[in-house]
């Protein structure tokens, strides 16, 4: 049983790790979407002739700035992809962590008894409450990720048609991620 223990504490020590990992990647996307969001702002000022003043007699000035901002609009929306997919990597992780936290406890050389997932050592959470923390961080992480791609999607659909109040909308909601207390998913998983 104390090998079993043991486990656990390793691969709650990586789930740590990768939360920590995710508390990064969510400051990376904060960054990219504000960069992305004051580039879609700006695309009708730029298309705007007037507002180009005295700088109108430079040759083809408008196109070129036009072309320039969608080529950074592209550059940061390939990056947030990018930070998407780091996201959805993270969740893959603790689903599989999840998977095998089970299947260390069903088919494990030592099977532990149900009287055993309940046992606590000290003060120390039992298996059970450990198993259980993993599958509510998994199931939080889930639907982050899935909501922060919802997020994503709908920038890309604001850069084609740009509301100023709809991105103050989606980059309020991805300031107020994560909905996940670190504290309550490190709490439901401490061992060690």
């Amino acid at each position: 049983m104390e090998g079993m223990v043991k486990k656990y504490q390793q691969k709650f020590r990586k789930v740590k790790d990768e939360m920590s990992r995710w508390d990064e990647l969510q400051s990376r996307l904060l960054s990219q979407f504000r960069n992305a969001s004051s580039i879609i702002e700006r695309l009708q000022l730029i298309q705007n002739p007037k507002n180009y003043g005295a700088l109108k007699c430079v040759g083809s000035i408008e196109d070129t700035v036009l072309r320039k901002q969608m080529e950074s609009l592209e550059n940061i929306l390939l990056s947030m992809d990018k930070t998407m997919k780091e996201f959805h990597n993270i969740v893959l992780f603790l689903e599989k962590t999840l998977h095998d936290g089970r299947q260390l406890v069903k088919g494990g050389s030592v099977q532990a008894t149900p009287k055993q997932l309940q046992q606590q050592i000290g003060i120390k959470p039992c298996l059970a409450d450990c198993l259980d923390g993993l599958s509510h961080i998994y199931e939080m992480h889930q639907s982050e990720c899935l909501l922060k791609s919802s997020i994503v999607s709908a920038l890309l659909a604001l850069a084609l048609k740009p509301s100023g109040s709809d991105l103050g909308a989606l980059q309020q909601l991805l300031v107020d991620q994560p909905n996940i207390p670190r504290e309550e998913g490190m709490l439901r998983i401490s061992t060690g």
